[in-house]
């Protein structure tokens, strides 16, 4: 056996660190990318959760903004001269509305109107709003309270007319918002408030 060469000794143990240090680095590189890569995927999920809970509470306040306006009802019939006398409309024919318009909600409703749209383009509206207590009102019906009812009476018009205007409902929630109600029960939004 030979004598160590004690002058390459130190480069060995030198060679020795280096590579143990070079795999100490590529470790460590790796367990971070690991590391980063896990966070990002940890926030990746608690986006997409966000945004559910985000979506989820939209949601909620979308159906608490329509709630009181899905709880008004607007009732329609086409009455004679004579009221509903059934004989009397059978001879004469039809000549006006009668709507009646019942806020079902717990919050009053503002500045309800109701209109009669003419296929021609032609806006009329209602001639008579009788009140809850059953006296004439103004036109709007300004306030129109919980569980009440107002009737909305319509200008008379032949048969054909009264076929040709039908009724539109217009309103403000409690919030402010102005809603529109046709006579099928089709309720929408407007914002910007009733198209002149």
């Amino acid at each position: 056996m030979g004598a160590i060469n004690w002058g390459d000794a130190p480069t060995w143990l030198g060679a020795i660190f280096a590579a143990a240090a070079a795999t100490a680095a590529v470790w460590t590189l790796t367990s971070q990318r690991q590391q980063i890569r896990e966070q990002r995927e940890f926030i990746a999920e608690q986006s997409a959760t966000m945004e559910l809970e985000r979506a989820e509470l939209r949601a909620v306040a979308d159906d608490r903004r329509v709630a009181q306006a899905r709880r008004v009802r607007m009732a329609c019939d086409r009455v004679g001269p004579n009221g509903t006398d059934p004989v009397a409309t059978a001879l004469s024919g039809y000549d006006h509305w009668v709507v009646r318009i019942t806020n079902t909600s717990d919050a009053p409703l503002h500045n309800v109107a109701v209109r009669f749209l003419g296929s021609a383009g032609g806006r009329h509206r209602a001639a008579e709003v009788i009140g809850a207590d059953g006296t004439s009102q103004g036109f709007p019906a300004r306030l129109v309270g919980p569980d009440r009812l107002f009737t909305f009476i319509s200008p008379g018009w032949n048969a054909a007319g009264v076929d040709d205007h039908r009724p539109s409902a217009w309103f403000t929630d409690d919030a402010g918002v102005r809603w529109h109600l046709d006579e099928h029960g089709k309720l929408e939004a407007h914002p910007e408030g009733e198209p002149e």
